[in-house]
């Protein structure tokens, strides 16, 4: 394999080209080329062609044209938030390792800004590999605050289809039903990001939608064509309250939805609460040949009394049992080895193993004839009610559960630990490695309920991806409801100003995260658990690309002009941000482990060893770049300025393919 010199996008993929990929590997006789904006031959899709052959045979296929009539749900704007999550962005993830918690060994992410956007960039590391999606989205009550997306009609584009005016919002508006929007602009809003959500599940992946009734019936349309109706599951019913308000005249509010969607729905069979089973039986078989097993001292229980049991001849009228060597019992235990000899079920093996299981061995009489107890755990299949009969707490127990970690209460409305935890669950994820996302994150349950999850035996650990907007708490203040709501607000804004952070959910949202893990991992101290969950989160903010705009113009420049750019980098970056925009253009994990270190005064990167190494510095000395090549990475990246001349390029083009000749050279 040769290695090339590639110059990165640094733009997030868009999920059009991905769609053009694929009609390509179906039809590949309807692929062709058009000139593109930049002056440059794209590859395009041929769609005169590409609509014949579908049509060929519409008797059949049941093909649908623009005038005909159909089952679908429609609103202003939605061709717009459709043509939105499709499109490509140029913005970056900076990484903020000083607002982080152990940013070296963490594998969990917590994102600040908009939730459209961080998708997009996460799309190429995480697409397909998501295990399950939380999410809490604003309930469009009329009172709480929606994204007010770029892509929306603007209100004058609006009104030309709808006939009513209202002030244009700002990015964040809260949304009331004066708005001629109302609906409309709510509906936009999930549908892009539910486009997006989807590309980053499993094919097993699920996803839970936290609604009340103001748009539950929409949700379901939007989700039935975005994830296909064959692929709902449920909306389960969490009663989030025992002590309802009386505000209504016809009924008290006690239940909200959860919206539940597969990727592709099979026959996985989801996990509810776990029913527990006692199972016994004799480890003495007849038909066995004669073994040995040695049963280990403090492991076997007994009702013998204390005392000296001598080596002999023991067992029952249908089974012989020889006691090899002395053994003591003292309390109810054997408290030496006991070594026996008969027709036994069990390897020695295979009695170690269920000793570490924690099934219990008994040898109740002088007998000795051995015999075991262990838990058997049957799943059942999760009901559509969640309550307190599966473990799970309310709105009230969340509330007065965040005094824990606060004087005094913070957050309006939090979600509890027990809901998200007892989701998270209906799908097996002791097993494997999982990811948990929750992309409207605002308190940071779900960080907690991870957490928690991990306490428990499993094989591998779940680790999760958190986004939140910062939110003005300021601004969220007058949006409060009632005195209650006011007050709490008023609470963050002064823990906030005591604390000297910035005044916004997410300074709120990571210090009850740290909170939540310390207390954590103080129970694991003192439970003296094995299993200690991963309690550091590595912060990320949304920001503008790292690249200036000379480095997305490059038709407007000759080739030589464009080699003597030094500075298409903007100048308050550092290689920190430089690196992790290339692990996003990449399709990389934001949780590999990275070291920095110095090669001849030159600061060099190396992410997971040898996946990735990088160098930021302008006219990097041939040494370098051979003491690089000489490690055989994987990946490479330099900028333009690392390199003196076009001489010096093809020199060290030529240094790697002797040195290592599959590493791909990706340039900045």
């Amino acid at each position: 394999m040769k290695s090339y010199m590639e110059k990165l996008k640094m733009e997030s993929v868009s999920i059009a080209e991905d769609s053009l990929n694929k009609i390509a590997e179906l039809f590949p006789n309807v692929v062709t080329e058009s000139m593109g904006k930049d002056g440059q031959l794209h590859k395009a899709i041929d769609f005169d062609k590409l609509k014949f052959l579908l049509t060929a045979n519409q008797a059949e296929m049941g093909v649908v044209y623009d005038d005909d009539e159909r089952y679908e749900l429609t609103w202003v704007g939605k061709k717009q938030a459709i043509r939105e999550a499709a499109h490509p962005i140029r913005k970056t993830l900076r990484p903020c390792p000083e607002e982080s918690r152990n940013w070296e060994q963490t594998q969990n992410l917590y994102i600040e800004g908009d939730n459209l956007d961080a998708m997009k960039l996460l799309k190429k590391s995480y697409a397909g590999k998501v295990d399950v999606i939380y999410i809490d989205p604003p309930y469009n009550t009329g009172k709480d605050f929606i994204f007010n997306d770029t892509f929306a009609l603007s209100q004058e584009e609006s009104d030309e289809k709808q006939g009513r005016y209202n002030e244009e919002g700002q990015r964040l508006f809260q949304n009331t039903e004066a708005n001629g929007k109302f609906h409309s602009d709510w509906c936009s809003m999930m549908y892009a990001r539910l486009m997006l959500a989807r590309t980053l599940l499993n094919d097993n992946g699920i996803i839970f939608i936290s609604i009340d009734d103001h748009e539950l019936a929409n949700l379901i349309k939007i989700g039935n064509e975005v994830f296909n109706a064959s692929n709902f599951i449920d909306v389960f019913n969490w009663a989030k309250t025992e002590t309802p308000e009386n505000l209504s005249k016809k009924s008290k509010q006690i239940i909200e939805y959860i919206v539940c969607y597969q990727k592709k729905k099979n026959d996985m069979k989801f996990q509810g609460l776990k029913k527990e089973s006692v199972s016994s039986n004799g480890l003495l078989n007849q038909p066995n040949s004669v073994g040995i097993l040695t049963f280990p001292a403090n492991k076997v229980v007994t009702s013998i009394p204390d005392g000296v049991i001598k080596a002999g001849m023991y067992g029952t009228d249908a089974y012989d049992v020889e006691l090899l060597e002395d053994t003591t019992v003292r309390d109810g235990l054997f408290t030496t080895p006991v070594k026996l000899k008969a027709k036994f079920k069990w390897s020695q093996e295979n009695l170690e193993k269920e000793i570490k299981k924690g099934t219990t061995i008994k040898i109740p009489t002088l007998k000795l004839s051995p015999s075991y107890e262990k838990l058997e755990y049957d799943p059942e299949v999760p009901p559509n009610l969640i309550n307190y009969k599966v473990g799970v707490e309310t709105n009230e127990q969340a509330g007065n559960y965040q005094l824990q970690f606060f004087d005094k209460k913070v957050f309006n409305f939090p979600k509890p630990v027990s809901l998200i935890q007892y989701l998270c669950e209906f799908i097996d994820t002791k097993n494997k490695d999982c990811i948990v996302m929750d992309f409207f994150s605002g308190s940071g349950t779900t960080a907690e309920a991870v957490m928690r999850m991990n306490m428990k035996p499993r094989k591998n650990k779940v680790k999760y991806i958190l986004v939140q907007l910062p939110e003005d708490v300021t601004e969220t203040i007058k949006k409060a409801k009632t005195p209650s709501e006011k007050e709490i607000m008023q609470n963050a804004i002064d823990f906030l100003t005591e604390k000297h952070k910035a005044l916004n959910i997410c300074e709120l949202s990571k210090e009850r995260i740290r909170r939540a893990g310390d207390t954590i991992e103080a129970e694991c101290n003192q439970l003296k658990l094995k299993n200690r969950p991963d309690i550091g989160f590595r912060v990320f903010r949304i920001a503008d690309s790292n690249m200036k705009d000379v480095y997305y113009s490059a038709g407007e420049y000759s080739q030589s002009d464009l080699f003597y750019f030094t500075d298409n980098i903007k100048e308050d970056r550092t290689g920190l941000d430089l690196l992790y925009g290339c692990l996003t253009n990449l399709g990389l994990s934001l949780s590999l482990p990275h070291d920095e270190e110095d090669i001849n005064g030159y600061t060099v990167y190396s992410v997971d060893k040898t996946e990735l190494m990088a160098c930021f510095a302008e006219q990097i000395p041939e040494e370098v770049f051979r003491e690089i090549a000489g490690r055989q990475p994987r990946r490479v990246v330099f900028r333009d300025a690392s390199f003196r001349d076009s001489a010096d390029r093809i020199n060290i083009d030529e240094i790697f393919k002797t040195l290592s000749p599959g590493t791909m050279i990706e340039i900045l």
